[in-house]
Order: C-alpha cells, then structure tokens, then sequence
C-alpha cells in the first residue's frame, strides 16, 4: 500500500470533492481521480457518492473520516523523530488535551516558556471531552499529553504539576453567598462540569457522603461557561479554585469556600509511554514541570467576582 495515499484519502474526505482535494495538495485533478480510484478498489467501497451537484460520504468513508486525521499524524510524528532535540533550533509541534480552564493557567506559563526556550515550538491545545478521558489509553496515542486531575486515569506514566481545590460558584445576589453551610447547599439546582456519575472522582460523590444531594440541573465541558450560566439564579456550580480567579469582576457571581473538605484537586501531566524515550517529549516534560511550578507559586485563594470571598471557617478576610 502507497502511504502516499494516505494523504490524498485524508483531503477527499475532509474536502468531499477530487476538485478540492487537489487543489488543497497542489495536485491536478486526474492525479487525484486516479488516487481516488485506487483508493476504491483497496477499500472495495465508493467512499466518495455524488448526490446531485455535490459528494456525499458512505457509511465507511465516515468512520475513515474519524481515525485518517489520527493516523496522519502519527505518520508525521514517526517521520520527524530525530536522535536529539535543540529547543532553539527546533521546529516542531506540540499537541496537549486541557480543558478551557487549564488555558489561563498552566498553558500559559507553559507557552511563555516555550518561547523564550524555543521560539519555532508551537503549541497546539485540543479540548478535554468525556470521550477523551473515557478512552484516554487510546487517545493518548495520537497526541503529546493531556492535563488531567489525579484520580481519573490509571496505568499510564505521569507528572503533577500544581495542587488545587474546589470552590462553589453563586450568583452574587444568591443569599448562600453570605451563609455557604451545608443546609444552604443542599436542595439547590447545580451546574456542575463534566460531570459523570459513573466516575468517583467527582466532587459530587464526597457532597454525597457529608449529607449533601446535589441536584444536577446541567453540565458543561466549559469552566469559563459557568458563570454564565449561574448569575442571577439560584443555581450553584463547582469549579477549581484557580479557575475561579480568573471570572471578570462584571461576572455577576461570587465565590464560597465550602464548609467541608472536598479534598485536593492535583492537576498532573498524562501521556502514553512509547513517548517515554521521546527526547522532544522529555524537553516537554521538563518545561511543563517548571509551568506547574509557576502555577503553584500563585495565590490559590479565589477573588470572587462578587466583591467578597469566604475561607472555610465562614469568616470574611480582610
């Protein structure tokens, strides 16, 4: 097989048209037909089906659509695997898993570093799904590493990065904002992120055992989205605290250190292990290490958008 064909698959079905396919690898039409042709008889399938004035993709072709990307990548990886790594030197891509609160936090102390250690590095930042953590060991093959919390994945080499812990998000007009104890909590609709009932680590599962039934109203793979979806209602909602620093002050919501432990969140570095001997991925390893460390270094209370803040005694600072 022709793994050149690998890339002329990948533009037919992402374009959906030998026209565009073409064009978008600098190859006339006819090359393309021709590839699309051979690309038919290896497969035993059209993959490409006109319907009208436009293509339409077969059953098969959809489920190629899913994994060519995948394996493209993977093929570009293999090809530019070197003996060595030279960060000043180097021209090279990066693909971390995070969620969006991980971006103004950990990725971006570990971007500035980046470009200072290595300004031909680029970064390339996908977003965290359920999908993804549900089939991480498979996933973690396709990319560089995901920044994950302790707690959900197992068997696979790992590095923490920086300590955290939860905080409960309220419209600032929400009178738990001035009580936060556990009888006000409970009864109350939440907003909760990725929220699974199927895995323990969830913060919901140690309301559970102190006594409180948090009802899920909704759940999002959106830190950031949470205040919005909280001001001027009577929702409540759980996010990390160094997350919460970053809501704008015009938010509309505030923050209330739980009467209860909830535990520590430790956000740590996964990848899979045939990047172990990686020196590229090393040279990441080591930086993310020194991003974390910049993480840790900051302030983990939270300035609540509201006004005011809570520590866990109740009491209100200064």
């Amino acid at each position: 097989m022709d793994l050149n064909l690998l890339v002329s698959l990948d533009a037919l079905l992402q374009e959906r048209s030998v026209t565009r396919a073409a064009q978008r690898l600098g190859l006339s039409q006819p090359t393309l037909s021709t590839a699309l042709a051979r690309l038919r008889r290896h497969f035993d399938d059209e993959l490409l089906v006109r319907v009208g004035n436009s293509y339409q993709l077969t059953p098969l072709a959809e489920r190629l659509a899913e994994s060519t990307p995948q394996a493209l990548s993977w093929t570009d990886r293999v090809f530019k695997t070197r003996p060595d790594f030279d960060p000043p030197r180097a021209e090279h891509e990066f693909t971390l898993v995070v969620s969006d609160g991980h971006l103004p936090t950990f990725c971006r102390s570990l971007l500035d570093l980046v470009r200072e250690e290595a300004p031909g590095v680029r970064l390339r930042f996908r977003h965290t799904t359920h999908d993804f953590v549900h089939r991480a060991h498979e996933y973690l093959r396709t990319v560089d590493a995901a920044v994950l919390p302790q707690g959900l994945l197992a068997d696979l080499p790992t590095l923490d990065l920086y300590q955290d812990h939860w905080v409960c998000v309220v419209s600032a007009d929400n009178p738990v904002a001035r009580a936060g104890s556990v009888s006000e909590l409970a009864g109350h609709p939440w907003v909760v992120p990725f929220y699974d009932s199927t895995v323990l680590f969830s913060p919901l599962h140690r309301l559970r055992d102190l006594g409180v039934e948090a009802r899920v109203e909704t759940t999002t793979e959106n830190f950031l989205a949470v205040p919005h979806l909280i001001a001027g209602t009577d929702r409540l909602g759980l996010v990390p605290a160094r997350v919460a620093r970053r809501f704008p002050p015009a938010a509309g919501t505030a923050v209330v250190e739980v009467p209860f432990d909830l535990g520590v969140l430790v956000e740590s570095l996964w990848w899979h292990p045939v990047h172990n001997r990686d020196p590229a991925h090393s040279w990441l390893r080591q930086l993310a290490a020194r991003a974390g460390r910049e993480v840790a270094g900051q302030d983990a209370l939270p300035t609540t958008a509201g006004g005011h803040r809570r520590s866990h005694d109740g009491d209100r600072p200064g």
